[in-house]
Formats: structure tokens, sequence, C-alpha cells
């Protein structure tokens, strides 16, 4: 079955404009999900809103969106004037700016959309612009009404399509200085460092995210099975920290143990390719 677009419109740079469609490009459907049920009975719960001064359960049809302007107190928003404020979608993904792919900051990564034609006669212009950010290593920033709230978003070349991804804005994302500031700058003996590059060089590889296991899907996973067959599930241990005392000589034990297989290792197989 064709995956179903999560939106259409046109992507325009200058006088080039062809018709796109939008696909969610990553999914949680698939993990694994609980429900709340009642321990006693057995039976699946239902979420109720309820009004925190009176304790009763307050109709779909009473609810009603609020910001609270000081303490208890709250200014309502109806859903009309939510729409109203709501900047008019035109439907069209408008490349504002292009930008090397090394400027990008990863940090400011929403969510992945898959971004392709959306009929054939989009073809053309589609791939001229792929392959043109392709050739250049370059990335477009676009702008649109998406999902009723204007998004930026970084579009970049991927195999036959392009990808794009919803960006927060600067005020969204916290100063590394707040977590960072405490943490001291070392002097690091040579050998050391020395070392710990002979044990990157050892497990240098290719990024392959089909290599990569959700270990804790996994453990819920068996946690699950284990329950329903009446098992009981033992536990990991948890991996030792390394203290300072014992840094150099962990660094020589690991650079002599025995290599083993890395994630998407070199050689160990190619990596998967979109297109």
């Amino acid at each position: 079955m064709s995956p179903r677009a999560n939106w259409k419109g046109y992507l325009k740079v200058g006088e080039l404009t062809c018709a796109v469609a939008l696909y969610t490009a990553a999914s949680t459907s698939d993990r694994v999900s609980f429900h709340m049920v009642n321990r006693k009975t057995g039976n699946r719960l239902n979420r109720e809103f309820v009004d925190v001064q009176t304790g009763t359960i307050v109709p779909h049809d009473e609810q009603v969106k609020g910001y609270e302007v000081a303490d208890g107190r709250y200014v309502e928003i109806e859903p009309e004037e939510i729409a109203a404020a709501v900047p008019e979608s035109d439907k069209t993904l408008d490349i504002d700016v292009f930008v090397a792919c090394s400027d990008v900051d990863d940090t400011f990564f929403d969510k992945p959309y898959y971004l392709a034609p959306a009929d054939r006669q989009s073809i053309e212009v589609f791939a001229l612009i792929r392959d043109r950010l392709s050739k250049d290593k370059m990335t477009a920033i676009a702008s649109t009404v998406l999902f009723r709230r204007f998004r930026t978003l970084l579009i970049r070349a991927l195999g036959n399509g392009l990808v794009a991804s919803t960006l927060h804005y600067n005020y969204e994302i916290r100063s590394a200085i707040e977590v960072f500031h405490g943490i001291p700058k070392l002097k690091l003996e040579k050998e050391m460092l020395d070392l710990a590059g002979h044990i990157i060089q050892t497990k240098m590889g290719h990024f392959d995210p089909a290599k990569f296991d959700d270990r804790y899907e996994a453990a819920l996973a068996e946690l699950v099975k284990a329950k329903i067959e009446g098992r009981k599930v033992v536990k990991m241990n948890q991996p030792k920290e390394t203290r300072s005392a014992d840094l150099l000589e962990a660094l020589r034990r690991s650079a002599k143990s025995p290599e083993k297989p890395a994630v998407g290792r070199k050689g160990a197989g190619s990596t998967r390719k979109a297109g």
C-alpha cells in the first residue's frame, strides 16, 4: 500500500515551482505501548479532566484552553480565536536561503519528513532542485504553515528525494553554557590521548542505523513476554564507572583487548542508502 501524504503543497525557489507531498519519515507506532488498567478488575481506565477546586469531572463541551496570567487566574482562549490568529496557509514551501551542510547545527532539528513530487509534471523541477543541492552540498531553508503552525524547515537531498526537517526556533533551544559551565578544563597526559586515539581508530566505521539496537524496547518486549509466560526477567548489571586513578590502566587494557565488531564497521556490510 502506498504511503499516505501528511501534507501537499508547492516547493518554490525564485520562479521555479513544483507540487510536492510531505510524508512522515519517523514513527513510534512500533514501540511497546501500555494502557492504564484497574489493578482490582483488570479493566482499562479512561482519562477524565477534573476541576481541581470542585473535584467534579468536566464534560468535553465545557473544556476550553486557558493561559495563566496570575496564580490561579486564566484568560480563556476559544478555538475560533486560535484559528483566526494562526497565519493563513498558502500551501507553499518558500525557500528563503541556501546554506552549506557544514553550517547546520543539528541541535535545532525537530521532526524529519520525506519530500517527494506530488505529480509527474513536477518531477523535472523537483529533480533539478534535488540534484543541485546534492552537487553543491547545500541545504535549503524554507518556511510555511504546517499543521496549523508557522514552521521553518531545512531541506536536503537524500537519494532520489528530499528530506525536510522542521526546526526548533532559537528561543526553544537552551544555552549549552548552562549545562557545560561547571566542566573544568583538564590537561591530559599525552599517553592517555594517544591510547584513546588508538581505541577510536580500531572502532572506526560507517553510520548505519540499521545496526543500532533499541535495547529499551527489546527489554520491554522481553518483560511482557516473560509476564505472559509466568517467567522472571533477570536484570542486567550496570557498568561500573572508571575512576580517575584507574583511567590510564583502563585505557591500556582497552587498547590491548581483542577487537570486537563495531556498529557499522567498515567492511562489515554496506550502509543502507535511500533511493
